[in-house]
């Protein structure tokens, strides 16, 4: 890498996992950075303490197979390019079959030491509201769903249209000494990981229909009127919600009763299981999954304590709904991520119109990269479409509809369909074809990443 770095920071508005990465990769170039955290001087809706890099939702960053899956695919190319939330998550992972998941406190914290001890870095605990009166050449606002007032009305000066905003939701989260493990297990679907990994709560018909019936008639948490016209994420529906679409819609869900059997009564197929997920290394907090929720604190207590097995539960956390804000991303910003009209002015993460974790943290290490190779006098190369970082990238610049433009998770719609196909000439389909994007993307990855590098 070339050594004449300008003698400028670049600054980074927003440490969440978008802010991190960005600020990571950037101190990885060589380049200082001076990164913008708000809290704990100002707070949000949704974070609970100061660290950087918070897990608000979640504890999981989805499947890590990197052979078929999308989220997997996009964990390794992140761990390619050096990724520090990826780092942090296998430092501090816990048991989940298939997927990562985290001690979500541990791995905050990993993050924030991170960030505190790189010399190039300096942490700057204050609330900025006007990206423009910052003397730098560049600057990278990557402040979340949970911008504050102040900076969303500069925003919204900024790229001279409204912002889009929709709802999120977080489940609840039980301490594991409070379950009846009389009534639940401990298995995976279809004994994916350790084949342990998951505490398991059944739930017969009646049960079932009895708890869908609560969760329609319970009382919700009430909309002002300006959040009325607000719609969901569809990653991320509250449960109520789903239970709304139809009777059956849990059963074939978060809550389908597939791949598992339980040992306290073989014979018996359940018509439904609840599934909880370890949320801390310790395995004393548990949360459960698809769980997110708008039902009033009191009604969470009183429904989900009818699930067989939390009769007796404590909750060390309750569930909640929060208004998430991005911007018209494939309307406002080039392919390099920066706004249209103030080039200096870069925009990362959940922010740009992607969900997710991982999504998140992709787009941050993007926004480092361009910046850096910005401020060092390179060119800027995207990653090729064909990979997952590189179709993330292309869905929020250009390959989305901006008039409809909604937030979205990495997926195989975004790539490139294969050339490879059967022996017969047909297209591949299914897993096979999966597994044929995932290879192409990571090898064209490495090919990226290296022609960076050299």
């Amino acid at each position: 890498m070339p050594q004449n770095i300008p003698d400028n920071r670049v600054h980074v508005i927003g440490g969440g996992l978008a802010g991190s990465e960005a600020a990571w990769a950037l101190a990885a170039m060589g380049i200082p950075v001076i990164l913008h955290e708000m809290r704990p001087g100002q707070g949000t809706a949704a974070h609970q303490g100061d660290d950087l890099a918070e897990l608000v939702c979640s504890n999981s960053f989805r499947s890590d197979d990197f052979e078929a899956n999308a989220v997997g695919v996009l964990h390794e190319e992140m761990r390619r390019a050096g990724s520090l939330v990826m780092r942090a998550a296998e430092q501090t992972r816990v048991p989940a079959g298939g997927a990562l998941a985290v001690d979500r406190d541990a791995f905050s914290g990993y993050v924030t030491n991170a960030i505190g001890e790189n010399p190039l870095i300096e942490v700057r605990r204050e609330e900025i509201t006007d990206p423009t009166a910052i003397d730098a050449k560049s600057v990278i606002i990557a402040t979340g769903p949970l911008t504050s007032d102040g900076l969303s009305q500069s925003i919204r000066k900024l790229t001279g249209s409204d912002q889009m905003a929709f709802f999120d939701a977080i489940a609840p989260i039980i301490h594991k000494d409070s379950i009846d493990f009389e009534k639940a297990w401990f298995q995976s679907r279809y004994d994916k990981g350790d084949g342990n990994d998951y505490i398991n709560l059944p739930m017969s018909k009646d049960q079932y229909d009895g708890f869908i019936d609560a969760l329609i008639t319970g009382e919700k948490v009430s909309f002002k009127e300006w959040e009325e016209n607000t719609p969901y994420f569809e990653g991320c529906l509250p449960i109520e919600v789903m239970a709304e679409r139809g009777p059956q819609t849990l059963s074939y869900g978060p809550m389908k009763p597939v791949g598992l059997t339980n040992p306290h009564n073989p014979t018996v197929k359940p018509n439904a299981i609840v599934q909880l997920r370890q949320d801390n290394k310790l395995g004393t907090l548990w949360n459960m999954v698809g769980f997110q929720t708008k039902l009033t604190y009191g009604e969470q207590k009183r429904i989900f304590k009818t699930i067989p097995g939390l009769e007796g539960a404590e909750f060390a956390r309750l569930g909640g709904l929060h208004r998430n804000t991005f911007i018209k991303s494939p309307e406002l910003l080039d392919g390099a991520l920066r706004l249209k009209s103030n080039p200096k002015i870069r925009f990362a993460g959940q922010i740009t119109g992607c969900e997710g974790y991982v999504e998140s943290s992709a787009m941050g290490i993007m926004a480092g990269r361009f910046t850096g190779r910005e401020m060092l006098g390179l060119d800027i190369t995207p990653p090729p479409i064909t990979t997952a970082m590189g179709a993330l990238l292309a869905h929020v610049t250009v390959g989305a509809e901006a008039d409809t433009f909604q937030p979205m998770n990495i997926n195989f719609g975004l790539f490139p369909l294969p050339d490879e196909t059967r022996p017969n000439g047909r297209p591949l389909k299914g897993r096979e074809r999966k597994a044929s994007m995932a290879k192409r993307a990571l090898k064209d990855f490495d090919a990226w990443i290296n022609s960076e590098l050299g």
